[in-house]
C-alpha cells in the first residue's frame, strides 16, 4: 500500500501537531486562570470592588493589563511564539479565558445573577480577569508547558542582549509583584496592619521585605535561582536586581492600592505606611517571578 503524504505510520501532521498543542495549551490556561484566580474570585472585598470602583481606574487597569500580557505571552505563550502577532494572539486568548472562568465561577457562587445592572455584571467580571488572566498565561510555565529558554549567564552576551535581558528581568519582576499585590490589596486587612504599625514596625518590614527578596533568588537554593558568575562582586546583584526590584515592588503597590481607592483621602504618611506593608507581599512576587518565568 502507498504511504500517503509522506508520513510514517502513526506520525502526526505538523499542523494537526500544533492545533493539539495549542488545545493543550488552552487547557492549562484555563486550569492556571482558575488556581491562580481562585483566592480572588472568593474574596468578597473584590466582590465589591467590582460593584463601586470608579469606571476610569478599572479601565486603566484593563488597558496596562493587556501589554503586560502580551510580552508576558512573547515569553509564555500558550505554544513557542517567533512573533508578536503570535504573542497578541495568545495574550487576547488568555484574556478571554479569564472573561470565560471569572464569569462561570462568580455565577456558580451566586455572586452575580442575570438580572444585575450590566455595569455590576462587568465590572465583577473584569476586575477579576486580570489577575485570572496572568493565571492563564502563568499556567503554561507551571503545568509543564514552558521550556527554559537557556542558560541566564550573561558570559558571551552582547551589550544589547545583556540590556534587554536586565529589562526583561525588571519587567518579569513587575509582573510578580503586580500578581500577588491584586490578591492582597483589596482586603481590610491592608489598611487596618497600617494603622497598627509604628515607624519602627514599618522600616523592619522594608529591610525584611529586601532581604527575603534577595535571599529567594541568590542565596536560597531554589530549582531556578539565578547564580552569580564567577569574580562577581556579592554587592552586584543586591545593587542591581534586589533593589531595583524593591523599587518596582513598591510602585506597584502604590499603584495598585490608587486603583482600589485605598489612598483617597489619605495622610501621606498612611499611604507609605500601606505602600510598605502590601510592599511585603508585593517584593515575595516580585522575586518568585525571577523563578518561575
Amino acid at each position: 500500500m502507498t504511504q500517503q503524504s509522506g508520513l510514517s505510520q502513526g506520525q502526526v501532521p505538523p499542523r494537526s501537531q500544533a492545533s493539539r498543542q495549542f488545545l493543550v495549551g488552552l487547557g492549562r490556561g484555563g486550569a492556571g486562570a482558575l488556581i491562580f484566580g481562585l483566592p480572588m474570585l472568593m474574596t468578597m472585598e473584590l466582590w465589591s470592588l467590582g460593584f463601586y470602583i470608579e469606571r476610569y481606574r478599572l479601565l486603566l487597569l484593563l488597558l496596562i493589563n493587556m501589554p503586560l500580557l502580551v510580552v508576558l505571552a512573547r515569553r509564555i505563550g500558550f505554544e513557542q511564539t517567533s512573533t508578536w502577532r503570535e504573542a497578541i494572539r495568545d495574550a487576547t486568548v488568555a484574556y478571554a479565558i479569564a472573561i470565560a472562568m471569572s464569569a462561570a465561577v462568580l455565577f456558580l457562587l451566586g455572586i452575580i445573577k442575570l438580572d444585575v445592572p450590566a455595569t455590576e455584571l462587568l465590572g465583577k467580571i473584569a476586575i477579576q480577569a486580570v489577575p485570572a488572566s496572568i493565571g492563564a498565561l502563568l499556567g503554561r510555565s507551571q503545568l509543564g508547558g514552558h521550556q527554559d529558554d537557556g542558560p541566564t549567564d550573561e558570559e558571551g552576551e552582547t551589550e544589547s542582549e545583556v540590556i534587554t535581558s536586565y529589562g526583561r528581568e525588571l519587567f518579569m519582576m513587575a509582573i510578580g509583584a503586580l500578581f500577588l499585590s491584586l490578591n492582597v490589596a483589596p482586603t481590610e486587612e491592608i489598611i487596618l496592619i497600617s494603622y497598627k504599625m509604628t515607624p519602627w514596625h514599618a522600616l523592619a518590614t522594608l529591610a525584611l521585605s529586601i532581604l527575603i527578596m534577595h535571599a529567594f533568588v541568590y542565596a536560597v537554593a531554589f530549582r531556578g535561582a539565578h547564580q552569580l558568575s564567577r569574580g562577581t562582586p556579592r554587592w552586584h546583584a543586591f545593587v542591581r536586581f534586589t533593589l531595583p526590584g524593591y523599587v518596582i515592588a513598591l510602585a506597584i503597590s502604590l499603584y495598585v492600592l490608587w486603583t482600589f481607592g485605598r489612598l483617597d483621602d489619605t495622610a501621606s504618611t498612611q499611604v507609605l505606611m500601606a505602600a510598605i506593608v502590601l510592599g511585603f507581599p508585593g517584593a515575595i512576587g516580585a522575586a518568585a517571578a525571577r523563578l518561575i518565568l
